[in-house]
């Protein structure tokens, strides 16, 4: 059963770890019996009127789990968790929901409406009906972005691995073929798009994250000048 953890609003101006980070430790903490998919990171507007940090995201957990009597566990280890990383004047908030709970269609809706507009609690905790939804500490905000980055993780169209196999064990050009075999599909995104090849070369510009397309992750890149080499088109924001 597959199982989605979501976390957002989890650190303030400064501070040395964001909600991303949050979502990725806590994958060093998941029981032995589940299998870790990855940790994918939903942006959210940065609107006049959202209060935010820097970047506005969302993280989600997709877990595989053997028996659905593990989403108990697995809320408690998040809460624990969240109350152990807690930085002061954070508002962090949790969803977990499995993928055939009745809520999902209305939090993949959330989803939407929240990467579009400001939305409030009271709209996330409709949405989250039947899933796990809970504030822990502050302004209870971040039970808004929790909710949207589980529903837009679940839809399967939105967001970027930050976490997937052995993504940051990769050099920064390599084989084609080693990234599919690592189950990251390389999709070319030229006008007159070619297939890459298993021997074709990919300059991951020193920052290796697909996209969540799909259900799965995708690198798009775009072919160089040189034959048989290709281009991630995204490379880590200049800070």
């Amino acid at each position: 059963m597959r199982i989605y953890i979501g976390f957002d609003d989890t650190d303030v101006v400064g501070a040395s770890r964001g909600t991303g980070k949050l979502a990725r430790w806590f994958c060093e903490e998941l029981p032995d019996s589940v299998s870790l998919i990855g940790v994918v990171r939903q942006q959210l507007p940065r609107f006049p009127g959202i209060p935010f940090t820097s970047n506005n995201s969302a993280a989600c957990v997709i877990i595989d789990a053997p028996d659905p009597e593990i989403q108990e566990i697995l809320i408690q280890t998040a809460v624990r968790h969240i109350e152990n990383h807690f930085i002061e004047g954070s508002d962090p908030g949790l969803c977990v929901t499995t993928q055939d709970n009745p809520a999902v269609p209305q939090l993949i809706a959330h989803g939407r409406s929240a990467s579009a507009q400001i939305v409030t609690q009271q709209e996330a905790i409709e949405a989250a009906k039947g899933a796990h939804l809970s504030a822990h500490g502050g302004t209870s905000d971040g039970i808004i972005g929790a909710a949207a980055g589980v529903g837009l993780t679940i839809s399967g169209w939105s967001g970027r691995f930050i976490e997937f196999g052995d993504l940051r064990g990769f050099s920064d050009t390599v084989t084609v073929g080693d990234l599919q075999k690592s189950g990251i599909l390389v999709l070319s995104i030229d006008r007159d798009a070619l297939v890459p090849g298993p021997d074709d070369l990919v300059d991951t510009r020193g920052w290796l994250r697909p996209r969540l397309w799909g259900d799965r992750p995708v690198l798009p890149v775009r072919e160089t000048s040189v034959s048989g080499h290709w281009q991630s088109i995204a490379g880590k924001r200049k800070k």
